[in-house]
């Protein structure tokens, strides 16, 4: 089956994995994503209705509009994709306009430019809440029409909405699949933390994210899959899941031509007894 792109260029986008994860996959009358991300694992299964979630409301916002009106989305966004807006200034020009802007569909539109012309497809935003990513000198930023209207197409069967993801795991129901992506845990026990923190996911989200994994599959008989580093720290939050390894080609160069391996799980709870035990004592030194 021909496989699906997002529009979007994402950091740990999931389109190089979709065959495992969709093999992986339960059946199920509708799949639910906490951390939806540019959504390729959306585009790539067939599952008659997606509640698909994301903390950044950017994100959720422009897959709104371009669920709501297609073709008057693309037609504008077309319009940023010009010779003219691919220089320096233009672009600081633009990311000055979305930080000021209050104007939602604005908004949107130069998020679309602004992930394919800077860069490495980074979405960053600083302390204050301003997109940060610097221009990305592409010599010409491809206009990702045919992956607009996929997604849009595909999004009428779709429901997005920008919450946490305890209260998207709140809203499943029996007959639902959930499929976590979440902000990676640190590769190594002795990586600071509290840096890998500051977009908002600290240890204490990835424990409550398997506490609730284990409470969904056991108590409600709702299945989760989840994806991750392979550490041992996830080794041991997912220690009552079935475990697939893998490893993934990383790109860690704007030119794609710095690439390294890295182990990565997926971690797929069922109906089974599991359990998840207290992190405070084992891996405390973590945290700090």
């Amino acid at each position: 089956m021909k496989k699906n792109r997002a529009f979007l260029k994402w950091a740990g986008g999931k389109y190089g994995l979709i065959d495992p994860i969709a093999d992986l996959l339960p059946e199920g009358n509708k799949l639910i994503e906490p951390f939806v991300g540019a959504g390729s694992v959306f585009l790539n299964t067939d599952y008659d209705k997606y509640l698909l979630n994301d903390i950044n409301a950017d994100l959720i916002t422009l897959y709104k509009f371009l669920k709501r009106r297609p073709k008057t989305f693309i037609d504008d966004a077309r319009r940023l994709f010009v010779p003219r807006n691919n220089h320096n200034d233009a672009y600081y020009a633009l990311r000055k306009r979305f930080n000021r802007s209050s104007d939602a569909y604005e908004r949107s539109l130069l998020f679309l430019y602004m992930n394919r012309h800077g860069y490495n497809g980074l979405c960053r935003y600083n302390g204050s809440g301003q997109f940060n990513v610097p221009f990305g000198q592409y010599a010409k930023p491809y206009f990702p029409q045919a992956e607009l209207e996929f997604f849009a197409e595909k999004a009428k069967r779709a429901t997005f909405i920008c919450s946490s993801f305890e209260s998207v795991f709140r809203r499943a129901r029996s007959g639902n699949v959930i499929y976590c992506d979440p902000p990676y845990a640190p590769l190594t026990k002795t990586a600071n933390f509290t840096g890998y923190a500051t977009g908002g996911f600290s240890l204490a989200h990835q424990h409550e994210l398997a506490r609730r994994a284990v409470h969904t599959a056991l108590k409600r008989k709702i299945p989760v899959l989840i994806s991750n580093h392979d550490t041992d720290l996830t080794r041991l939050l997912y220690q009552q899941a079935q475990i697939t390894s893998l490893s993934v080609a990383r790109s860690i160069s704007q030119k794609g031509d710095a690439r390294h391996r890295v182990a990565e799980l997926l971690a797929l709870y069922l109906h089974e007894h599991s359990n998840v035990i207290d992190l405070s004592r084992k891996f405390g030194k973590v945290a700090t």
